[in-house]
C-alpha cells in the first residue's frame, strides 16, 4: 500500500473519521470529484470537523434557504442538500433546489414519497444531479430514471445491502449510494452488493461532547 502523508493542525487533529472501510467502494465522479464517503448530518461543527467526502444533508423539516446557505458555508467539501419531495412537493421543491444549485450545492435530494412529475419538473431548470432515495426494491427505478433522476440513494434499513443488489443486477452502471449501517461488516456487504458510495451517520455533537467530557474528568 501507498503510505499517505498526513497534515493536521494544533487545533484541528479532533477531527470525526469516517470508517475505513468506505474507502473499498468505487466512488462516484461528480463534476471531476471522486466522492466515496457522505457523513450524514446537519450539523455544520461536526461539518466542519471531518474527513468525509462530502456532505448529505437530509433533515425532518420543511426545507429553508437560510439552512442550505448555513451549510454550504461551513463546508470544506461538496454538500447534497434536502429539497423535499415528503411534505414539501411541487414548484416549492422546484425553487428549493434551484436555490440550492445558486448557492454551491453539488447536488439536491429528493425524499422517496418525491413522484416523477415533481422529479422532471426539478430537471428541467437545475443542472447539478438528482439524488432520489429508494427505501423498497418496489419503488419504480425506470420511472425515476426516465423523470431525471441521476443518482439513487438507497436506504432502506436492514434490507438496503439487498436492495442495492436487486438494483446492480438491473442497472450496472446506475451510480448509488446507500447506507452503510453501524458496522464495517454491514458496510462492506452494502460495498459489495454493489453501492458506489457510502453514507455514514456520526456520534451526535452531544455524545462526542461526553466523550470529551469524560476524558477530561479522567485527568483530574
Amino acid at each position: 500500500m501507498k503510505k499517505i502523508p498526513e497534515i493536521m493542525g494544533t487545533f484541528r487533529s479532533h477531527i470525526i473519521e469516517v470508517p475505513d472501510v468506505i474507502r473499498k467502494c468505487s466512488g462516484v465522479r461528480i463534476f471531476g470529484k471522486r466522492v466515496k464517503s457522505f457523513i450524514f448530518t446537519t450539523d455544520v461543527a461536526i461539518i466542519k470537523n471531518t474527513d468525509a467526502d462530502a456532505v448529505m444533508s437530509v433533515y425532518p423539516f420543511t426545507p429553508q434557504p437560510v439552512i442550505t446557505q448555513s451549510l454550504v458555508s461551513a463546508s470544506d467539501v461538496p454538500v447534497f442538500c434536502g429539497v423535499g419531495g415528503g411534505t414539501t412537493t411541487g414548484k416549492r421543491v422546484v425553487n428549493l433546489a434551484l436555490d440550492a444549485e445558486f448557492k454551491g450545492a453539488m447536488g439536491v435530494v429528493l425524499n422517496s414519497p418525491t413522484s416523477n412529475e415533481t422529479i422532471r419538473a426539478v430537471r428541467e431548470v437545475i443542472d447539478i444531479p438528482i439524488v432520489i432515495t429508494i427505501i423498497s426494491d418496489k419503488d419504480d427505478f425506470e420511472g425515476r430514471l426516465e423523470a431525471g433522476a441521476t443518482i439513487f440513494n438507497v436506504s432502506g434499513a436492514k434490507d438496503t445491502a439487498r436492495i442495492v443488489r436487486v438494483i446492480r443486477e438491473r442497472y450496472p452502471d446506475l451510480p448509488i449510494i446507500a447506507t452503510g449501517g453501524p458496522t464495517d461488516e454491514s458496510i462492506l456487504e452494502t460495498i459489495e452488493a454493489g453501492a458506489n458510495a457510502i453514507t455514514w451517520t456520526p456520534p451526535s455533537g452531544t455524545e462526542i461532547m461526553r466523550r470529551l467530557m469524560e476524558k477530561y474528568r479522567g485527568d483530574y
